[in-house]
C-alpha cells in the first residue's frame, strides 16, 4: 500500500498502553439532527460496481437484514449484542464463501475479498445513520460502530490452537501464524479495486499448512485503510494480545506490479496520501511513549530463506531502500541499503501509506513486548492485482474477468507458500 516510488498497493502493535492513545469521545445525546451522516467510503456504496458486487456475491441482503434487526433493538445493551453477532457472522460467511462451504449464492467468483467489504460498509452506513427510540450517546454509537468494525473484521475470531505433541511427545507442536490483510483502497480511481492481502486473510484464515517443520495454523484478520483508525490504536488493540502467543506473525498489503516484496525496514512517518475516506496526513507516526519511539523498526522474518525459495510465478525480493533525512541533514535521501545511523524516516521499504504503518506498529510492539530475537515478524507486500488487457479501464470494465480471478488466485497460493517457507525457516517449536 505504498503510492510513492511507482507503488500502488497497500498494506502489522504496543505494551499495556498500546502505541496509540485513542481520540475522547462526548456522550452527548444524538438527536435525528445531529444524528451523524454516512461517511464519503459509505457514500461509495451507490455506485453500480459495489451494487453489482454484492448482487453477485448474494451479499446485498446483509445491510438491509442488519437494519431490521436494529430497528426491533430497544435497548443499547440489546443493540450491543445484536452488532457483535452480526458482524462476527458476516465474517464467518466470508471466510466461508472463500473457503468452498455453503452456496456460493452468486456467480461472482469465491475467492473475491469485496462481498466482505462493501457489504459491511452498507452495515457501517446502517448503523450509523440509525435513530433509534430509545436514547444513544454519541460515545455509545462510536462503541457500537467500534464492535462492528472488529467483529466483522475478524479480530474478535482469532483462535490459536493448543500446540500439540506426536506420540510420545516427540512429534512437532502447531505452529501458530497471525496473518493481516487490508480492505480495497484508491477507490476514487478504480471502485472496482479488490485487494488481494484481504483475500489471502478470507483464503487463509483457519487453515493448516504443512511445512517440513510441522503444520502450522493460521489465523487472520483484516484492517482499514483509514489514517484515524490506526491513531487510535486499531492496530495494538486487535494484535496485541496474540504476539506473545504465536510463533509467527506477518503483515500483508498489495505493493508493486508483478512482485512480491519481504520489508526489510519500516519507517516512523506518514506520508500525506489520500486514505478511503480522502483524508490525508503528514506527520511521524503517532504511538504511545513517543519519547522512546524509534524512527525505524525491522524485518525479524526469514527473509533470505523466503528470496531463495521457488514459490510461485512472482519473484519475491528482499526490499532493503528507505528514504531518510540524514543526520545533520534536511532534505530527503534514498538508501538503497537501509537507513544510516541517526537519521530520520521519510520511507520504509514498504513506502509511507498505511501498510508500512502496520509493519512499524506491529513490529514495534514485538520489540516492546521483548520478542525481537524470538518472534519472527515483519512485512510482506504481494504483486498489484491486475485485471486483464480488455477489462483496464475503470470507466467502462466489467467488475471481475478471468485474468483477474487467475492472478487474485496466484497471489492467494504464493502467499501461502511464503509463510510455509517462513515457518519452516524460522524452525522455532514455542510450546
Amino acid at each position: 500500500m505504498t503510492p510513492i516510488r511507482a507503488r500502488i498497493g497497500v498494506l502489522g502493535l504496543a505494551l499495556v498502553a498500546g502505541l496509540a492513545t485513542p481520540a475522547s469521545a462526548t456522550a452527548a445525546p444524538v438527536t435525528a439532527a445531529t444524528a451523524p451522516a454516512p461517511t464519503v467510503e459509505e457514500r461509495r456504496l451507490d455506485g453500480d460496481a459495489p451494487r453489482e458486487i454484492l448482487r453477485r456475491s448474494g451479499f446485498a441482503s446483509a445491510a438491509p437484514a442488519f437494519a431490521r434487526g436494529l430497528g426491533r433493538a430497544d435497548s443499547y445493551r440489546e443493540a450491543r449484542r445484536l452488532v457483535a453477532r452480526e458482524g462476527s457472522a458476516l465474517w464467518r460467511r466470508a471466510v466461508d464463501r472463500v473457503q468452498g462451504r455453503g452456496p456460493a449464492r452468486g456467480d461472482l467468483s469465491r475467492d473475491d475479498d469485496r462481498p466482505l467489504y462493501w457489504a459491511r460498509l452498507g452495515m457501517t452506513r446502517e448503523l450509523r445513520t440509525w435513530e433509534p427510540g430509545f436514547g444513544l450517546s454519541e460515545r455509545q454509537r462510536a462503541a457500537l460502530l467500534g464492535e462492528l468494525e472488529r467483529t466483522s473484521r475478524g479480530q474478535r475470531d482469532i483462535r490459536l490452537p493448543q500446540h500439540r505433541t506426536g506420540s510420545g511427545g516427540g512429534g512437532k507442536g502447531v505452529k501458530r501464524v497471525l496473518l493481516t490483510g487490508f480492505d480495497p483502497f484508491t477507490l476514487d480511481r478504480d471502485i472496482r479495486i479488490s485487494n488481494p492481502s484481504g483475500a489471502v486473510a478470507l483464503a487463509l484464515d483457519g487453515t493448516v499448512i504443512d511445512t517440513p517443520d510441522g503444520p502450522a495454523r493460521v489465523e487472520t484478520a483484516v484492517f482499514p485503510v483509514r489514517w484515524q483508525d490506526f491513531a487510535e490504536g486499531a492496530v495494538e488493540r486487535a494484535l496485541r494480545p496474540y504476539l506473545p502467543k504465536v510463533d509467527l506473525f506477518t503483515t500483508v498489503s498489495q505493493g508493486r506490479v508483478g512482485k512480491f516484496d519481504v520489508e526489510r525496514t519500516n519507517g516512523a512517518w506518514r506520508g500525506g496520501f489520500p486514505d478511503n475516506d480522502n483524508v490525508s496526513r503528514t506527520e511521524t507516526v503517532p504511538v504511545a511513549d513517543p519519547a522512546s519511539q524509534p524512527q525505524w523498526t525491522t524485518t525479524t522474518l526469514p527473509y533470505e530463506a523466503i528470496t531463495a525459495a521457488d514459490t510461485g510465478r512472482f519473484p519475491v525480493l528482499d526490499n532493503t531502500a528507505v528514504t531518510e533525512i540524514p543526520a545533520g541533514g534536511t532534505e530527503p535521501v534514498v538508501r538503497p541499503d537501509g537507513p544510516t545511523p541517526g537519521s530520520t524516516a521519510r520511507e520504509g521499504g514498504g513506502g509511507n501509506y498505511l501498510s508500512n504503518e502496520i509493519a512499524y506498529r506491529a513490529t514495534l510492539l514485538r520489540d516492546r513486548l521483548g520478542l525481537h530475537g524470538t518472534l519472527p515478524g515483519g512485512h510482506v507486500h504481494t504483486p498489484v492485482l491486475q485485471f486483464g488487457p480488455d477489462n483496464a479501464d475503470p470507466a467502462t470494465g466489467a467488475v471481475t474477468d478471468p485474468d483477474f480471478v487467475h492472478n487474485r488466485l496466484d497471489i492467494v497460493a504464493q502467499t501461502r507458500a511464503i509463510l510455509a517457507v517462513a515457518v519452516s525457516a524460522s524452525g522455532r517449536d514455542r510450546s
